[in-house]
């Protein structure tokens, strides 16, 4: 009995994050990117980008139980050459303030 009641709690608890999650990207923006790549050394992400996105702009990254932060974006890179504007569909290298990780979503604020 008491791994059927494990599961059931495991069951909602995911039912809870995801409806969460979804509200959380009905209202902060839209959906800009998806982290693919983090290095630690130099505390840049790298974002596949689903919109597009330029120096000045804000953005939201979320993911994982503790990451939700905010910031401006300074500097752009694509192919290691510095751009002030990516288009859709581009990587991009950023330099982020605050740890991320594969599949953190992004958000243009």
């Amino acid at each position: 009995m008491k791994k059927v009641k494990s599961k059931q709690k495991a069951k909602i608890t995911k039912k809870v994050k995801k409806s969460a999650a979804s509200k959380v990207r009905k209202t902060e923006g839209k959906l800009a990117g998806k982290v693919t790549h983090y290095f630690s050394d130099i505390s840049v992400g790298v974002i596949k980008l689903l919109t597009p996105l330029a120096q000045g702009d804000e953005i939201r990254i979320i993911g994982g139980e503790a990451t939700d932060f905010n910031q401006k974006v300074k500097s752009m890179q694509v192919d290691h050459t510095e751009v002030k504007k990516a288009k859709k569909g581009n990587s991009v290298g950023l330099k982020v303030s605050e740890k991320v990780r594969e599949g953190y979503a992004v958000y243009k604020v």
